[in-house]
């Protein structure tokens, strides 16, 4: 039953194929993983229906892959820094100032805060459209992030399934080199032993 154990070429075949045979099946799951997760960040932009400003590098089209998700992310950053002036979410304080309200800079000092009808802090209305903006193109960017993940699985699936196949050829080759070789060291000592006798 195991008598391929006795036999070390036989044994080195089995190995060698069986090596080949999982980087195939590594290597095609890994495609068809890295085919559904394109496919997944596809689908779920695409039912979002957004579409690109017509001031973005590339205007009105929609936002259906990771690269028009990047183009949205690109813009939305660019309208909010122009929106508060050049400042970014850490720039500003948590309130409007009262003395200049139109500020985005604001102040987190309270008692320079401008006061709503009840006394209270008003919220920096500036700072909070960075919040909207970090938390959208956080978004836009891991689709286009998911998607390059996914092709990166892609190309190193097909690389794994090519590796695979280079080297059950190998292995198929080698042995057959080897059992050739065997062969003619037995035929060269069936020579000898005929001659002898």
């Amino acid at each position: 039953m195991f008598s391929f154990i006795r036999n070390p070429h036989k044994l080195l075949f089995l190995g060698g194929l069986l090596s080949s045979l999982i980087l195939v099946g590594f290597g095609l799951a890994s495609v068809v993983i890295g085919y559904q997760g394109r496919q997944e960040v596809r689908d779920t932009l695409a039912q979002e229906n957004n579409v690109t400003p017509a001031d973005a590098s590339q205007p009105n089209i929609k936002v259906v892959d990771g690269a028009s998700a990047r183009v949205q992310a690109d813009i939305m950053r660019h309208h909010a820094l122009t929106s508060s002036g050049g400042l970014t979410y850490a720039q500003m304080g948590s309130y409007l100032a009262a003395a200049n309200p139109k500020d985005p800079a604001g102040t987190s000092d309270k008692n320079l805060a401008l006061k709503d009808a009840n006394g209270s802090p008003v919220a920096n209305s500036f700072r909070n459209t960075w919040v909207t903006e970090t938390a959208l193109t956080t978004a836009l960017n891991t689709a286009y992030f998911a998607e390059n993940v996914g092709l990166f699985a892609i190309v190193m699936g097909t690389a794994l399934v090519l590796t695979g196949v280079g080297f059950s050829v190998l292995t198929v080759g080698a042995y057959h080199f080897s059992a050739e070789k065997d062969a003619q060291k037995r035929e060269a000592a069936a020579g000898k032993l005929a001659m002898q006798s």
